[in-house]
């Protein structure tokens, strides 16, 4: 006799509160923590990150330190009035004036070589001859020097009465110039590659392809990859700026909150602008090429280590549309003058367009092998 058997229903599902590997930004906060995690497999980013921007601003800072001027070198041609010419010049009021005699043969050849910076051949009529390159600063400054001196020991009188007073206070020296635009640079250069090698790296290792067949968005990637940079800026831009304050005694006028917040707004600019140089690169070769095109613009004209109020004045409105450039005005006018966060906002604005646009034509263009 057969046994009736009997299928036990089958239990409705109930939908169920999402967990938190469902919610909307999961994916985006598993890859941010993942791109900080990395860090611990890459110790070598920490030293370009951190260690290389203090050590770059060590350099330049102790090369172009407040220090005596240095004494001007001149040679006097011997002649007949050579001895004479060089006791002038050697007068304890202008010890900063070094002469030697030489024939003109060698002091010519110590000129043409840099060992002097000026050539000063007496004439038996009393009168003098200076032989000088116009192309050097310095020996257009010794023509100068020299020459007063001259004058002063034959008995020229001054018609004007003159006082000098020294001013290098900090605010007003190269390292208070320098070291805002190494923040710049900075940014710049952990937005570049830190994002776009980065992420050509990561295509080149096959490793994009994985995310395809995930659930994840490309947004969410591309938002963590830049995320992940924006909180190496807080720590790199508060080190570099400490440093500078504590060693070098820079003075800070401004907010540190305004300067958080502009580093933020620079580093998320150059994060778009790194991810629209690596949207479609296939290889690191090819986006480090491109990476280096892109910054050797803002590296010469957007003032790091000199002003760019140097270039023709038909340069400077190209100039000052580099995101770059921008950014380091603005840290310069916050950090050394003062000047409020809102009062920046059309340099505030050149970045925000630069990073939205570069970021929206990465999302658009970008693909994942």
């Amino acid at each position: 006799m057969a046994t009736e058997t009997t299928t036990p229903p089958i239990p409705k599902l109930e939908p169920s509160t999402p967990t938190l590997g469902n919610r909307r930004w999961s994916g985006y906060a598993h890859l941010l923590w993942v791109r900080i995690l990395e860090l611990k497999r890459e110790p070598e980013i920490v030293f370009w990150v951190f260690g290389f921007p203090l050590l770059l601003s060590l350099g330049l800072g102790i090369a172009f330190r407040n220090k005596p001027v240095a004494a001007t070198s001149v040679v006097v041609v011997a002649g007949e009035n050579a001895d004479k010419t060089a006791a002038m010049l050697h007068a304890p009021s202008r010890a900063a004036i070094h002469a030697t005699i030489l024939d003109r043969e060698s002091a010519l050849k110590g000129f043409r070589l840099g060992k002097f910076d000026l050539v000063v051949e007496p004439n038996p009529d009393g009168s003098v001859t200076y032989d000088f390159d116009p192309a050097r600063p310095e020996s257009v400054l010794s023509r100068s020097q020299v020459d007063a001196a001259l004058q002063s020991a034959a008995g020229r009188r001054d018609t004007i009465t003159t006082s000098s007073r020294a001013s290098s206070e900090p605010g007003s020296r190269y390292i208070d110039f320098l070291i805002p635009g190494l923040i710049g640079m900075g940014l710049m250069n952990s937005g570049m590659w830190g994002v776009g090698f980065a992420t050509v790296d990561m295509r080149q290792r096959k490793l994009l392809k994985r995310f395809v067949a995930t659930p994840m968005r490309r947004s969410d990637f591309l938002l963590a990859i830049m995320s992940s940079r924006l909180i190496l800026m807080i720590v790199e831009v508060g080190i570099l700026l400490v440093f500078g304050i504590l060693v070098f005694h820079m003075p800070l006028a401004g907010s540190p909150f305004s300067v958080a917040v502009l580093g933020a707004i620079g580093a998320v600019c150059f994060g778009g602008v790194g991810l629209l140089s690596a949207c479609r690169a296939q290889k690191v070769e090819s986006v480090s090429g491109l990476i280096n095109l892109i910054m050797m613009p803002m590296w010469i004209f957007s003032g790091v280590f000199f002003s760019y109020e140097h270039f023709p004045a038909v340069a400077q409105p190209f100039i000052k549309a580099l995101p770059l450039t921008a950014l380091n005005d603005a840290l310069r006018a916050i950090i050394l003058e003062g000047a409020s966060l809102p009062s920046q906002s059309g340099r505030l604005l050149i970045l925000a367009l630069w990073g939205g646009f570069s970021f929206l034509l990465a999302l658009r263009w970008f693909r994942w092998s």
